[in-house]
């Protein structure tokens, strides 16, 4: 169990927040665990919306015209989450130059908005990339190489094209931002099904569960070596890394703490790029009915993960269950999907 600072007490909670409606709470966590703020549900509580909006930083992702006002009113809806490894402005910066999108997840949202689905695409999936000006003619590689061939701009082209799906929004967070979150909520505790080795650290977690803090979780993140499954392990952990974060979102002693809740929602805010059009209180309204249990994960089926290409050894999505699943996605009946195709952590 993750435990507070020694010696804190907690802020008495003003009855506001203890009145808070469970819809907001669950809004929040998942709201944060796609790593955006939710300025709409902060409203209520401090009345002091352009506080967190004011720190979202906004780029124009999916380009004019690409809001569908009939999907926001009653269709399922498509998120992009991007989780850039850009290092700008952080101590180890030198050690990791450039910037790809190192973690990407779709998130789907049910059309009766009480249910969510986070499917997983391997970075190193071997797709059609469109073409991106001088930069990048357009061809195979892996996904992950849109990001630094064309932004989030050309990330979200990508998957939009390989999934067919009409995205709704796009979110773009780095290493630092998880690391910053996990710390504002004073450590998470995430249980591990097979031992990992940090092959940047050393340090060794055995199957289990384990607190960490920010460090540590942004090292388990990173692995791919010291995990079983290679990128996929990695894949897993990451997942598992959100759902704890989300977890602890949800904790009592958080949300009912003014000042510790404040200061998760700023940190979330000033880590975030968000699409210009996507507006956030919109989006916490229609996720009231979505809570943490009520998510779920899942990992686009693959055939090879040693596929040689020109771009290096690459990931070969599955020629039948991949396009099945997006399919599923489209007509909105993923969680069939899902049960007809569970999924079991890499072993050993």
């Amino acid at each position: 169990m993750v435990t507070g600072i020694p010696g804190r007490t907690a802020t008495p909670a003003p009855s506001r927040w203890r009145a808070m409606a469970g819809w907001k709470k669950a809004g929040l966590a998942l709201l944060l665990m796609f790593g955006v703020l939710c300025a709409g549900l902060v409203t209520v509580g401090f009345g002091l919306k352009h506080r967190y909006e004011g720190r979202v930083q906004r780029e124009d992702i999916l380009g004019q015209g690409t809001h569908d006002d009939r999907r926001w009113e009653s269709g399922p809806l498509n998120l992009l989450l991007l989780g850039s490894d850009s290092r700008d402005g952080e101590p180890d910066q030198a050690l990791y130059p450039g910037q790809r999108s190192d973690t990407i997840m779709l998130v789907h949202v049910n059309a009766a908005r009480e249910a969510a689905t986070v499917v997983s695409i391997p970075r190193d999936s071997y797709v059609d990339v469109p073409a991106a000006g001088q930069t990048w003619a357009g061809g195979p590689n892996k996904i992950n190489a849109a990001f630094a061939f064309g932004g989030a701009a050309l990330a979200a082209e990508t998957v939009a094209k390989l999934t067919g799906l009409p995205l709704d929004g796009v979110l773009v967070a780095n290493f630092a931002a998880v690391r910053k979150l996990v710390d504002a909520v004073e450590g998470i505790n995430v249980c591990l099904p097979y031992t990992v080795k940090s092959s940047d650290t050393g340090t060794t977690w055995p199957a289990g569960c384990h607190d960490l803090d920010g460090k540590a979780a942004d090292d388990l993140m990173r692995q791919r070596h010291g995990v079983p499954g290679g990128d996929f392990g990695r894949i897993h952990d990451q997942q598992l890394v959100v759902r704890a974060l989300a977890e602890r979102v949800t904790a009592t002693d958080l949300l009912t703490s003014p000042t510790r809740l404040d200061r998760v929602l700023t940190t979330a805010a000033e880590s975030l790029v968000v699409d210009r059009d996507l507006n956030l209180t919109d989006l916490a309204l229609l996720l009231r009915k979505v809570k943490p249990e009520t998510v779920q994960f899942v990992t686009v089926p693959f055939s090879d993960a040693n596929l040689q290409t020109p771009a290096g050894s690459a990931v070969r999505l599955d020629e039948v269950r991949a396009p099945a699943l997006f399919a599923a996605l489209r007509e909105d009946r993923v969680a069939q999907w899902v049960a007809a195709n569970p999924q079991t952590p890499p072993a050993n």
